[in-house]
């Protein structure tokens, strides 16, 4: 089975650079999109429908901010829009669906490069997120939680971990929430397969980042212990510009 997880930063902006074709051909069973920047109403789901997926969509209060979605070609047995708690639940960050064997996330996490409140913003989430996560699989042990985590973990997950130090997305503080979030039972199932640098799923707009390959890897699709056995394959597609990131796939079998 064939997982993505996709910031597309504006879908209907995506669909216009080719999201829907590139989708076509990827086939990914189940794909998690994050920073969807529509309400439900807004975005066309007639050419996935008629491709065979059931589409998901969670937005947020705001319009033309934040939101996730989750288009899956297997039928879920339930799906749970937000996380219960109701700051996050309101920017539309968190959407779950159970397919029987294993339950699957879309999580846009926030970002903090806009300044104090909302690095604190950050913080808070981050804890609550893990108090959530912390409960949720003592119902459902088996999960693979795609997103974009803003975070980087690792100097081998950036480009300049040295200029980086002391930027949102790069703290020493996230950095050790992602550790935090690993030693309680999650993989970072990138790394399973690939432990090389210069492996990036978001580029700045900025200074020709992208070509020059100046990146950071903030993209994941991390999966709960259980699910270890059943990790096959996992790649960052960064050949899909639809986006200042790109899709991260997981295979499980």
């Amino acid at each position: 089975m064939k997982i993505i997880s996709y910031n597309v930063n504006g879908i209907r902006a995506a669909q216009r650079k080719g999201l829907t074709e590139w989708l076509a051909a990827a086939e990914p069973d189940i794909i998690g999109l994050q920073e969807t920047k529509a309400q439900p109403d807004q975005i066309d789901v007639s050419e996935l429908e008629a491709m065979g997926y059931q589409t998901f969509i969670h937005s947020a209060e705001k319009k033309g901010y934040s939101g996730v979605a989750i288009f899956t070609k297997v039928r879920p047995e339930n799906v749970v829009m937000g996380c219960g708690i109701d700051y996050i639940d309101r920017e539309g960050r968190v959407i779950r669906a159970d397919f029987g064997d294993f339950s699957f996330m879309s999580v846009y996490f926030p970002s903090g490069s806009s300044g104090d409140h909302r690095q604190e913003f950050k913080m808070q989430f981050l804890a609550d997120f893990q108090k959530y996560i912390n409960e949720l699989k003592k119902e459902h042990p088996k999960l693979i939680i795609g997103g974009d985590y803003n975070i980087c973990h690792r100097a081998i997950d950036i480009h300049d971990p040295v200029r980086n130090a002391t930027s949102s997305g790069f703290l020493p503080e996230e950095r050790e929430w992602v550790s935090g979030f690993l030693e309680s039972g999650f993989i970072d199932t990138f790394r399973v397969f690939n432990q090389n640098p210069h492996n990036y799923s978001w580029w700045s707009y900025r200074a020709n980042a992208r070509a020059n390959n100046k990146g950071w890897r903030i993209d994941y699709n991390m999966a709960s212990e259980p699910m270890r056995n059943r990790l096959k394959r996992a790649a960052i597609l960064p050949e899909a510009k639809h986006s200042d990131h790109c899709p991260v796939l997981l295979e499980i079998g």
